[in-house]
């Protein structure tokens, strides 16, 4: 089974994640330099199948537009146009970042660990991806 992929946006860098094969478990994968994502992608899916990118689509508590959700439109512009084969699915991704910053500060890691910026992303795109395949697992339908 193709793998599904999921990405935390930010003008500096992406947080991407990914499932396993069976498309159960949500790992991190890395995060990339924004300017990096479209030939990190390409060089990925040569080597692994995947069916469907997940892009976590900011949202105010008021479940309006944020000031990034121009630039996410336009990444998924972007990524739809490069890769036409795969499905390109949003999630609201509010709070991501907040609790992958608690999750962080819970795990026992490092004082430095805990500040690592990359590592937030990249936790935030693993939440994202579980938050799809829970979803997708209720049968809630994009």
């Amino acid at each position: 089974m193709p793998k599904i992929i999921a990405i935390d946006y930010g003008s500096k860098r992406m947080g991407l994640a990914v499932t396993d094969d069976l498309q159960i478990i949500a790992s991190g994968l890395t995060t990339v330099h924004s300017s990096e994502l479209i030939g990190y992608l390409e060089n990925y899916f040569l080597k692994n199948q995947v069916e469907t990118i997940v892009v976590g689509l900011p949202k105010s508590l008021k479940n309006t537009d944020t000031d990034s959700s121009k630039e996410v439109q336009k990444l998924i512009v972007n990524l739809s146009r490069k890769f036409k084969d795969k499905k390109i699915e949003t999630l609201d991704e509010r709070f991501t970042s907040t609790i992958a910053s608690r999750t962080i500060s819970q795990s026992g890691m490092s004082k430095k660990k805990k500040q690592n910026k990359s590592l937030i992303d990249e936790i935030s795109a693993v939440i994202i991806l579980q938050d799809y395949l829970q979803q997708k697992s209720n049968g809630i339908r994009y």
